[in-house]
């Protein structure tokens, strides 16, 4: 479990939270013939119940750093300034404004156009299943991180575009016949694989710096493994993206990762690390077996259940739905620290009736349909 640490006192509270907010929720894109007859996606208006609803969440449990995910990449004072002044900043149902000083955030792949029909539908789009991570719209199902904390933005490391086929031993999908039996043609020809980027949204190590510490935030969000067909390649690209956080942080793993700058390599041995975001696989629940496993029993992170009465009350028949932190009754959202920092508490946002909090958890369209996940660690 947890074992000493360089830090003494005070806690920080560090969480993850998929919101949801991405500008699908708004608009059916799916029906549009092009992207540019959209209206612009990832615009943040002012008194929308679900981003009100995400705001109040986020004042209720207050982390003094968080990531969020499925927030549209899109320019800061369109996305990102607005959630902060007209949302965090205003008082939600009576709960103090909430404010963060340091913002990160970056491109993703998805909603990126691929010239390839990717999903072997007769039929090369450029967008939802034919993008290099699914989305109508690039930006769409971003990240952005926030912190009361300084972030080290000029040493963080993005991965964006490190391609899959360098990963090696990465899995081969391969293309089912009419019975559904795996034949021996790749699904993606190599001409795909000389483009294709492992990350379907991006991977991010972020230092922060808390006093004299650094704590390196790493951040993603993996495809789900799901949506697809008898050829998994979408379980089996969550499963490598998950293991490119395992090879990161295992020194003599990491020989093989480059990074957006083409600085090679992993963390350091000794480095204090949390791993954030929804992962998208749960224990014995991913697309290829042991997906999570890759981090969950890795030396060197502690592995936090955090839990809550909600999911318990949400899932009464199913057994560990103290620890779900989605509504669709699964552990996929983690906040993973490495096994040097000292945790002193835990927890998965999930009021229960008669708390405050407890209506927004009723439907997607009051927050999300993901709980936020949090834990304190002590400085």
């Amino acid at each position: 479990m947890v074992s000493s640490s360089v830090f003494a006192s005070d806690r920080i509270r560090i969480a993850t939270f998929n919101v949801s907010m991405d500008a699908s929720n708004y608009v059916d894109y799916e029906q549009l013939p092009t992207v540019t007859e959209s209206p612009v996606p990832g615009q943040l208006a002012v008194g929308n119940k679900q981003i009100a609803g995400i705001a109040e969440i986020l004042q209720q449990v207050r982390p003094d750093i968080v990531l969020l995910n499925e927030f549209d990449y899109v320019e800061r004072e369109r996305g990102v300034a607005v959630f902060l002044r007209d949302y965090l900043g205003q008082s939600q149902n009576g709960l103090e404004p909430l404010s963060y000083d340091h913002v990160y955030m970056a491109p993703v792949n998805t909603g990126v156009p691929s010239p390839f029909d990717l999903n072997r539908d007769g039929k090369a789009t450029g967008r939802g299943n034919d993008a290099w991570g699914f989305g109508w719209y690039p930006g769409q199902y971003g990240m952005v991180i926030l912190s009361k904390y300084p972030l080290a933005a000029d040493s963080a490391r993005t991965f964006q575009h490190f391609l899959w086929q360098d990963m090696p031993g990465h899995h081969v999908p391969m293309v089912p016949d009419a019975d559904g039996q795996l034949t021996e043609q790749a699904w993606y020809s190599p001409e795909v694989m000389a483009q294709f980027p492992l990350s379907s949204k991006s991977h991010w190590d972020v230092p922060v710096m808390i006093g004299e510490h650094v704590v390196h935030l790493l951040a993603a969000h993996p495809t789900p493994p799901s949506f697809d067909g008898p050829e998994n390649r979408n379980g089996m690209k969550n499963y490598d993206e998950i293991r490119l956080i395992r090879d990161y942080i295992t020194p003599g793993a990491d020989n093989y990762i480059y990074d957006d700058n083409g600085q090679r390599g992993g963390l350091d041995a000794d480095a204090s690390f949390v791993v954030l975001g929804d992962l998208n696989a749960g224990p014995g629940r991913g697309g290829v077996e042991g997906a999570i496993e890759q981090l969950l029993e890795h030396p060197r992170v502690n592995d936090v259940w955090p839990m809550s009465k909600g999911g318990k009350r949400h899932s009464p028949d199913v057994d560990g739905s103290e620890y779900h932190t989605a509504a669709w009754r699964n552990r996929v959202d983690y906040v993973l620290p490495s096994s040097d920092l000292i945790v002193k508490d835990a927890g998965v946002f999930w009021p229960i009736k008669g708390q405050q909090g407890y209506r927004l958890m009723a439907e997607r369209g009051a927050s999300s349909d993901h709980r936020l996940v949090w834990i304190d660690i002590a400085l």
